[in-house]
């Protein structure tokens, strides 16, 4: 019998599914059979998302969303793109049994809503479930399917809920920690690939260590700006969902959004770009949510409200740069609201 389904068999679906496996779970990841996963079985690795790591054989592979939630099976990971897990979760909702473990790990938010993921899924869901919680963290799939040490966090407002999860995933490569704070994890995790994004770009501009210092530096204050607004933990944008992963995200090319950027800075449009990418490069719904959110919270966010104008209305990205360097004078340290937590 399955212990866990994972919707979505991108590279981190997979990776998530492989690492599951290796703990010993029966695993079941369903994909899309564009997406090659009717050959997983046989070939026993995802030669397009997560070339290289091999399928354990307790971790079995379908493109039929009724067969991989079959059997009762308590535990969904959802690694779908942000803007599809509406549409996925509204699918399997009559399919899941009821108190269900649904662990979201897709980061971004909803555009036409402006929801954050976990709304979403309790929206589509809330009627069989509340046991709704995000993952999240510095964590390529690349390093995760290779068992490269990790750690990240499980976030839900119940504390059992994200102890399941905590005891679900924990290796001795992959470590978890928990914190009630949904919020702050779920902001952290989707808009610091826009701040990856403007890093690319300002390595394809050929700037140096300086300039994506300050540039994330000062994404993190936006980012917890806005987040505290939303009801976020001041002290989660000092972890590993918000800090953490804006390092790891801004300075890796294993980051799809730095890449995506590196080639937007070089002056290569946005459309070719996400063509020649052929993976969702989250960053860029994020940006949009980022500056709508921030006109509906009244908060500043200059770095995501330049983004936007190069990414939406074709502002030259060097423009952009110099509109942030020649902002009027500002102290740095601000009082940020701290809310408690459990």
């Amino acid at each position: 019998m399955t212990d866990v389904t994972v919707l979505g068999a991108g590279s981190w679906g997979t990776a998530l599914a492989v690492l599951l496996a290796r703990n010993g779970k029966k695993v079941m990841l369903w994909g899309r059979p564009e997406d090659g996963v009717l050959e997983f079985n046989e070939l026993r690795e995802n030669k397009i998302f997560l070339p290289g790591v091999e399928l354990p054989e307790n971790l079995l592979a379908t493109a039929d969303l009724e067969e991989a939630c079959r059997d009762g099976i308590q535990n969904y990971v959802i690694a779908v793109p942000s803007q599809v897990v509406r549409s996925v979760v509204r699918q399997v909702k009559d399919l899941i049994p009821e108190n269900s473990l649904l662990i979201n790990v897709a980061k971004g938010i909803e555009t036409t809503s402006l929801k954050r993921l976990s709304e979403v899924i309790m929206e589509e869901a809330g009627d069989k479930t509340r046991r709704i919680s995000v993952l999240s963290g510095p964590s390529h799939a690349e390093e995760v399917g290779r068992g490269i040490p990790t750690a990240v966090v499980a976030a839900a407002r119940q504390r059992d809920v994200a102890e399941a999860v905590q005891d679900l995933f924990m290796a001795p490569e992959f470590r978890v920690y928990t914190n009630p704070d949904l919020v702050g994890v779920e902001i952290g995790g989707s808009l610091k690939n826009v701040i990856a994004l403007c890093a690319g770009v300002a390595d394809g501009l050929g700037y140096g260590d300086n300039t994506k210092a300050a540039l994330m530096t000062r994404g993190i204050v936006e980012i917890r700006r806005l987040g505290v607004a939303m009801g976020a933990n001041d002290s989660t944008f000092s972890g590993l969902a918000g800090i953490g992963d804006l390092i790891v995200t801004c300075t890796s090319m294993h980051s799809r959004n730095r890449r995506a950027g590196i080639k937007i800075g070089q002056g290569i449009p946005l459309e070719s770009v996400l063509a020649e990418m052929g993976m969702v490069v989250e960053g860029v719904n994020a940006t949009k949510a980022a500056v709508a959110l921030s006109e509906r919270y009244q908060v500043s966010m200059p770095i995501a409200r330049e983004a936007y104008r190069v990414l939406y209305e074709g502002l030259d990205p060097r423009t952009a740069v110099m509109n942030l360097m020649s902002r009027q004078k500002k102290h740095e340290i601000e009082e940020v609201v701290n809310i408690s937590g459990w």
